[in-house]
Parts: C-alpha cells; sequence; structure tokens
C-alpha cells in the first residue's frame, strides 16, 4: 500500500503471503482445490486490510504460476467472489514492463542511459532493458525461477554439490538463449535478490554471489532465516536464486544492484499516473493517491 505523488512512493504498509502456487500445480497444469480456496482467502485479507487503512484503489494481479495454469478462471471466480475485485493476469511482457517502471521509477537517485531490470520470481525470471524517459526496448521471459528450480533440483537442507550442479546446468540451459543489448546498469528486483543482498551487501556481483552459494550450501534454511532475517519460507529458494543471479551477472555483469520496486510498485505508479485503468471505482470521499497492489504469485 502506498501513496504516489509526481511519480513517486511512499510506503504506508506492505504484507507478504507465501502461497506457492506453483509447487501446488499437478502434473496436469492444474492448481488444486485446496491452493485456490487459500489464495481466495490470502488476497480477500489483503484487501480487506488496505481498504481498513484507506485504500482508495485496489488491484489484484497474477504472474507466472496462475498465468500457467490451465483452471486459472477458478481462482478469479475465487477471488472474485471473496473480494468483489477483477483478478488482472499479466502476460510475460507485461510482468517485464511492469517490473522496469517499478524499479527504475523507485531508484534512489535519477539515472539515465540504457538499465536492465531482472526479475525473479517463483516460476519465471524476467529481463527488461530500455532507459527511463523511452520505457522498455527489449524484454525476454525464461521460464524458470527460484521456486521451480528449488522444486526440480535442490531436495536436500543445504543443498548437495551434486544437486548445486544439476541446478547450475538447468540454469544454464534455460537461459542459454538469452542475448540482453548492452546496458548502463543492472537492477535487480524481487525476494531472491533482497535476500540474497541481506547475506553480503548491497551490490551483487560474481564474487559477492559465489561467496552467498558457497554459505548457502553449507547452512540449513533454518540458520540462514534466523542468522540474516530472512523469511523462513524464503530461505529454501536463495540457492537457486543465487543461481539465477549468478547467471545474469555473467550475461548482464559485471555488478547488479538490488532495486527497491518492482511489479507491485509499477501497477501502483501506472494507475496513479492513468496509464491502466483501476481494478475498481475510487471510494468517495478518499484522495491523496492511496492504492494497494495484491500480487498472487509462486513467491509471495
Amino acid at each position: 500500500m502506498a501513496e504516489c505523488r509526481d511519480g513517486k512512493l511512499r510506503e504506508l504498509a506492505t504484507q507478504r503471503a507465501f502461497t506457492r502456487i506453483g509447487k501446488a500445480v499437478r502434473g496436469d497444469g492444474r492448481l488444486p482445490a485446496e491452493k485456490v480456496v487459500e489464495t481466495a482467502e490470502v488476497v480477500a485479507q489483503q484487501a480487506r486490510i488496505g481498504r481498513e487503512l484507506g485504500a482508495r484503489r485496489v488491484a489484484v494481479v497474477a504472474t507466472a504460476a496462475v498465468r500457467e495454469a490451465s483452471n486459472r478462471e477458478e481462482l478469479a471466480d475465487a477471488v472474485r467472489r471473496a473480494t468483489g475485485l477483477e483478478i488482472e493476469v499479466l502476460s510475460d511482457e507485461e510482468e517485464a514492463r511492469l517490473a522496469f517502471v517499478g524499479a527504475t521509477r523507485t531508484l534512489p537517485t535519477p539515472v539515465s542511459g540504457a538499465v536492465a531490470v531482472i526479475d525473479i520470481g517463483g516460476g519465471s525470471t524476467e529481463v527488461a532493458v530500455g532507459t527511463l524517459a523511452e520505457g522498455v526496448s527489449w524484454w525476454a521471459s525464461v521460464s524458470l525461477g527460484s521456486g521451480a528450480l528449488t522444486d526440480a533440483h535442490l531436495r536436500s537442507d543445504p543443498p548437495t554439490p551434486d544437486e548445486l550442479r544439476e541446478a547450475r546446468d538447468a540454469v544454464g540451459r534455460a537461459f542459454a538463449g538469452l542475448e540482453p543489448p548492452p546496458s548502463d546498469r543492472s537492477v535487480a528486483v524481487g525476494g531472491s535478490a533482497r535476500s540474497v543482498r541481506k547475506l553480503v551487501g548491497q551490490e551483487l556481483s560474481s564474487g559477492t554471489v559465489a561467496r552467498a552459494l558457497a554459505l548457502l550450501a553449507s547452512t540449513p534454511a533454518a540458520a540462514v532465516a534466523e542468522r540474516f532475517d530472512v523469511a523462513p519460507e524464503r530461505a529454501p529458494l536463495l540457492p537457486a536464486g543465487a543461481l539465477i543471479l549468478d547467471e545474469l551477472l555473467r550475461r548482464l555483469g559485471p555488478r547488479i544492484a538490488v532495486g527497491q520496486g518492482g511489479v507491485r510498485e509499477g501497477m501502483i505508479i501506472e494507475i496513479e499516473g492513468g496509464r491502466r485503468p483501476p481494478h475498481e471505482t475510487p471510494v468517495s470521499g478518499l484522495d491523496g493517491g492511496r492504492p494497494l497492489a495484491s500480487a498472487t504469485s509462486s513467491e509471495p
């Protein structure tokens, strides 16, 4: 939940819930009924909190895990019944673009030149390159995120050397065709980047990410969560997130900064800027632009 004035955000409240939708998807691509109910309840709770705090507009958006689910309409119906709101299921292109908007418009200092924005989610990773003035000029979406990589290859706690090698090979295959254009600066958004930063510091490089991987390969997830103030639900996904960051450093390097905003912030900026319609009618008597974005995905 944030105020947006003159294109600048001021966060008022935030709440994350780890629903791990992607992990729950069955072999036939369907979301189980119990996961549909759980997720709708989470969205309803967040929407209710936002409204109680004075949110003038509420947006509900879904990313890769819902986008790829064959029965996503069942989730949309459940959320509609629970909240009266419609889910906007973002395309991979829109997800990349909104991450770019949220990242570049919330940087602490103005930027010039080309910026590459990386958004590592649970089920996919988006990369967008562009400028603050012109927007996105190139983007790509890779169907591999920290949750999917963890579920497929990193089953031990901490992961074994063989599991890490398998996961690294999988990342290499998934990103083999990724050839982003040159950029002057790279920014990573999302929970994986924010959490790895807690382990190694503000700027990510091949050296710092290698240190993070060494730590994660020798420390149980619960100990990582306690020592570095990482959400217990997030800690098991960090080895996968660090492996993806390491691969992207090879392609974008030599350093990646960690951004403050992503898809949620991009949604709020665009709703308040009039670029996209609000998901509900503004509440009479409230002004000042205080929307809340509630995102459903395979991570928070």
